[in-house]
């Protein structure tokens, strides 16, 4: 099994740069996508989340409303901070029951991890981190995912800044350019991928 790390900042594409790295046969553990699961209703942590931040985070169906609560704790960095506290814990326990499910097979397992270098928690064979300018990213979070500017600009302040994220990669993969420019520079880092040391 090799596991490399899959990073980036909000709208730099690092779930297209999954997507194509699962079409070669990656197994992606997608840390976005177990955060979600965790957060549906009847779940533990979506009643950890309500007790925590009350019924205007809820949507009528029940559902986390996600727009709402993002707007609470990006604009507080201690509610910010006890809602990871909330989650972080849960999402870690899911992604090391799955990694020690695939432990001794031949698999080439991608964390796609958005917080990866801003946490100690997983060990990774390689760090693979999808970049583009800011103010691409910034494009592709307002017209792409309807969020205002303002509220893009907060997000992606939070992050690690770029210049420490590109400093800590192994990979970095340029996905600035076309689809077709990507899908070249993916297929170099699967061959990279390859030659990694077996765990």
């Amino acid at each position: 099994m090799r596991v490399v790390g899959l990073t980036g900042a909000l709208g730099s594409g690092k779930s297209t740069v999954a997507a194509l790295l699962a079409a070669r046969g990656a197994v992606v553990l997608d840390a976005d996508a177990v955060t979600r699961d965790l957060q549906r209703p009847g779940q533990p942590v979506h009643g950890a989340i309500v007790e925590r931040f009350g019924s205007a985070v809820v949507r009528p169906d029940g559902g986390l409303d996600r727009r709402a609560l993002a707007g609470v704790v990006f604009a507080d960095a201690a509610a910010l901070a006890e809602l990871e506290a909330l989650v972080h814990p849960a999402v870690h326990a899911v992604i090391d029951g799955q990694l020690a499910d695939l432990a001794g097979t031949e698999a080439v397992v991608v964390l796609d991890v958005p917080l990866l270098l801003e946490s100690d928690h997983y060990r990774v064979d390689g760090v693979v981190v999808v970049d583009c300018p800011p103010e691409v990213a910034l494009r592709r979070l307002v017209e792409e995912r309807g969020m205002s500017g303002d509220d893009a600009r907060a997000r992606l302040a939070r992050q690690l800044p770029r210049e420490e994220r590109l400093a800590r990669a192994d990979v970095v993969v340029d996905n600035s350019g076309t689809l077709q420019a990507l899908e070249r520079r993916v297929e170099q880092v699967w061959t990279w991928i390859h030659a990694l040391p077996d765990r």
